[in-house]
């Protein structure tokens, strides 16, 4: 990473001190392909300041094989040993145990006592699934508009049900392709278009951040350290709880 962004998060590190995770929510809403690389990039950011980052994967199942947020949910003493030396980065897959929470409430359960040992705790779901668990909730879910066309569509219908349905207010990322690589600006974009039919359907003024997506990895980090930073300020910090386990 650069020694710059390094520097500019020198403010954040201390959060890794500290004895609670914070919340961090990206919502998915078909276009995988435009959001991997964002959400990779944003953990990344967040290793490169020193905070060690969990992602729990609402769109990968638990198995016996594959074990995640269910089983330790169901078994919470089976992570205990990993408490004292958390990897950087890891992801648990989650789709069952974010299911189990909805039920049972995810900012009131456990989670925050499962996971102490991390600083970020990043969930990516789909919209109903995040609405679910976090419904009028401070958090600022992430929404993601890549380049392609049919993302204003999916990302309008995700806006509005967190919007409407949650009433959650999400963090709109732009994604523009580098402007010194490519074509001509339309005249219409998704982003544009997700903003003017929020504006004139739901009465909501989306203000996107624009991220760079380059091949130049300088080109795009400055947007990526901005956008993990400003995602990590808004974060909500989960409190401690006795665990118990989910039935």
């Amino acid at each position: 990473m650069l020694e710059p962004c390094v520097n500019q998060a020198a403010g954040l590190q201390s959060l890794a001190l500290q004895q609670v995770p914070r919340l961090i929510a990206v919502t998915s809403h078909g276009q995988q392909l435009g959001e991997l690389p964002l959400l990779w990039g944003l953990c990344t950011s967040w290793v490169s300041m020193d905070l060690s980052v969990m992602v729990l994967d609402g769109h990968t199942t638990e198995t016996p094989q594959n074990p995640g947020l269910a089983q330790l949910l169901t078994n919470p003493l089976s992570r205990q040993l990993e408490d004292d030396n958390p990897v950087s980065w890891s992801v648990l897959p989650a789709a069952q145990g974010l299911a189990d929470l909805s039920a049972h409430g995810f900012l009131a359960s456990s989670v925050g006592e499962l996971f102490k040992a991390y600083a970020v705790l990043l969930v990516y779901a789909d919209a109903d699934r995040m609405t679910q668990i976090l419904k009028s909730c401070a958090l600022a879910p992430l929404l993601v508009v890549p380049p392609a066309q049919t993302a204003a569509v999916s990302a309008y219908r995700a806006l509005k049900h967190m919007l409407v349905v949650g009433q959650l207010r999400p963090t709109v990322a732009n994604i523009v392709p580098d402007s010194q690589t490519m074509m001509p600006t339309p005249p219409s974009t998704p982003a544009q278009n997700l903003m003017d039919c929020a504006s004139n359907y739901l009465g909501y003024s989306v203000k996107p951040l624009t991220i760079t997506a380059s091949a130049r990895a300088d080109r795009s980090q400055e947007d990526m350290t901005r956008l993990a930073m400003q995602l990590l300020e808004s974060a909500v910090p989960l409190k401690r709880k006795p665990i118990e386990r989910v039935h």
